[in-house]
């Protein structure tokens, strides 16, 4: 079984981005970058299924210029076998994103595609969705746990006021949330090997497809923070303004 894995390059979760002057975007032209905390766990679930001699390989593919290298290098390291970057300057909405998925998808046949759930620059949560209708595949969204039983899929998923159980079959799209595992570490022998594994580019005029972008961003502002400060005489006060809040 062959797994297909995303890989996006995001400014790191750590980091307290600005908005431009100009409000055109954020700016992250020297802010540090990281792979998409949500990525890592859907590599994680990838390579523990590999593990535990489910997956037979495990390729990982990202969208962007020679920058995305290091979030490859990165998966690389955390155990994919090989990865695949397809070069552009431009940034593509979901839809677009998910048709240059469905591109190397019908190159590389894999069995599951498995994607974080969202990405933490945008927030969409529309890629694994998009994918699926592309492909006609099996599809289940957020995931928390995952167990596998030949060629059917356990999938439990949290929703608002608990879990629910999927079954399905494969070929399945499936994307992770932060709750399915806890990524493991990286060791530098680790890193060292991930430098000696294959990366292969492609350019994204290769892929022969005419993508029209359906949105556009308008402008980024920062949002309103409310301070708002009141001194009490004596612990009473407080108490008498707890219980009026409380009703």
């Amino acid at each position: 079984m062959k797994i297909l894995v995303a890989a996006k390059r995001v400014v790191d979760a750590n980091v307290r981005v600005r908005v431009k002057a100009d409000h055109s975007n954020v700016e992250i032209e020297h802010s540090k970058m990281s792979l998409n905390p949500f990525d890592e766990n859907a590599i994680e679930e990838a390579v523990r299924l590999k593990e535990q001699g489910i997956a037979t390989e495990v390729v990982v593919l990202s969208i962007g210029n020679a920058k995305s290298e290091d979030v490859l290098r990165t998966a690389l390291a955390r155990g994919c076998d090989r990865a695949i970057l397809v070069e552009s300057d431009e940034v593509f909405e979901p839809i677009n994103i998910a048709k240059i998925f469905t591109k190397i998808v019908e190159r590389e046949q894999p069995q599951i595609v498995l994607l974080g759930k969202q990405a933490i620059d945008d927030d969409a949560n529309q890629v694994a969705q998009m994918l699926a209708g592309k492909l006609n595949w099996s599809q289940a969204t957020n995931l928390s746990k995952l167990t596998i039983n030949g060629d059917l899929l356990i999938a439990t998923r949290e929703i608002d006021g608990g879990t629910e159980t999927l079954q399905l079959s494969i070929p399945a799209v499936l994307s992770a949330d932060l709750t399915l595992n806890e990524p493991r570490f990286i060791k530098l022998p680790q890193l060292m090997q991930a430098k000696k594994k294959p990366l292969e580019k492609i350019a994204f005029t290769e892929l022969g497809l005419q993508l029209v972008a359906r949105s556009r961003l308008i402008g980024v502002v920062d949002g309103e923070v409310k301070k708002q400060c009141q001194l009490f005489d004596s612990v009473e006060q407080l108490i008498t303004l707890v219980k009026e809040v409380r009703g």
